[in-house]
């Protein structure tokens, strides 16, 4: 079982940044993609940015340009950088990883909340 932690979140105003962190309990280096997703109220989960094991990166329209994720495959991390940050970017993100032969693990999320 692996286990992803995430950190960064939390409570922030309308253009400005947070940086979400994902610690995983075991070496990332093998897995084939490593991702942020988010779900805010009443909303299904989507997809914000993915990672693969070449570091190619995809994301969701609505966050590109101001969102960059990283992996730090010595550290066994995965961040997302959250700049200019709207009100619409409020929900809990949730840290995934893709394993070879075991599938996918997520974390147990983290609150985002852009407000005035």
């Amino acid at each position: 079982q692996v286990h992803l932690v995430e950190s960064g979140g939390g409570l922030v105003q309308p253009g400005g940044s947070l940086r979400l962190s994902c610690t995983a309990s075991e070496s990332i280096a093998s897995a084939n993609d490593m991702g942020w997703y988010r779900q805010a109220p009443g909303k299904q989960r989507e997809l914000v940015a993915r990672i693969d094991r070449l570091s190619n990166r995809n994301y969701a329209d609505s966050v590109k340009g101001r969102f960059t994720i990283s992996r730090d495959n010595a550290e066994n991390t995965v961040s997302l950088q959250m700049n200019s940050l709207k009100p619409e970017d409020t929900a809990v993100y949730y840290c995934t990883a893709d394993l070879p032969r075991r599938g996918r693990y997520w974390g147990q999320g983290t609150q985002v909340t852009v407000s005035s």
